[in-house]
């Protein structure tokens, strides 16, 4: 009789376990879900610049989060017209604003639709801040500039020069008040610390010749 009455015990003990044992499986799997999600979304909203006063230009691509109304928040290129193409709202002019005067703008214009809107806009790409590299490098091109980018970093984007480059004579062409600068780089004096200064950081519509 004693031994029935432990067989009993044990399995009522088993029998209440494993609902349990499911349901915290359940709720691990429910967390790590929650996890992943959250770690996509922080990646897919790392910025690409933090300059608050960064111009948005086309071709950039820009995420546009509505706090609760993941049905309006989209990630979307800025269109060569300067536009972004969002629900509700069709077509926004981007380009030639801040981040935070577009997202000023949305949200004026989310009102007729959603109540007190909350509006955020990051710049995940730039697409449309670019340098040009020619001459004699590896690849010459347009390249997009990056922010803080200056004349070593955007010769590393051309992958390098070409057996037949004039590293000592190489110079920056830039628009100022309407006419064109020349700013020489000598790379070998650049590079052994002679003169860092011709390292000088570059702007948008910057071209590096490499003779």
């Amino acid at each position: 009789m004693l031994r029935r009455l432990q067989v009993w015990m044990i399995l009522s003990l088993i029998a209440v376990a494993m609902p349990a044992h499911g349901q915290q499986a359940a709720s691990d799997k429910q967390a790590a879900a929650q996890s992943g999600a959250a770690d996509t979304n922080a990646a897919a909203q790392k910025a690409a610049t933090q300059d608050p006063n960064y111009i948005i230009g086309a071709q950039d691509v820009l995420d546009v989060s509505v706090w609760k109304e993941p049905e309006v928040s989209r990630t979307v290129p800025v269109r060569p017209d300067g536009k972004i193409s969002l629900p509700l709202l069709n077509d926004v002019q981007a380009a030639g604003m801040t981040p935070s005067q577009l997202a000023a703008q949305i949200t004026v214009s989310l009102k007729k639709f959603v109540t007190s809107p909350q509006v955020t806009v990051i710049v995940t790409t730039i697409n449309s801040q670019r340098i040009y590299i020619i001459g004699e490098v590896t690849r010459p091109g347009a390249f997009p500039m990056l922010p803080g980018m200056n004349v070593l970093q955007g010769l590393s984007s051309a992958g390098g020069f070409t057996q037949f480059a004039k590293s000592k004579s190489i110079y920056v062409l830039r628009m100022e008040d309407g006419k064109q600068q020349k700013y020489p780089v000598n790379y070998k004096e650049v590079v052994s610390g002679k003169h860092p200064e011709q390292d000088i950081p570059l702007k948008a519509g910057d071209t590096i010749v490499v003779p």
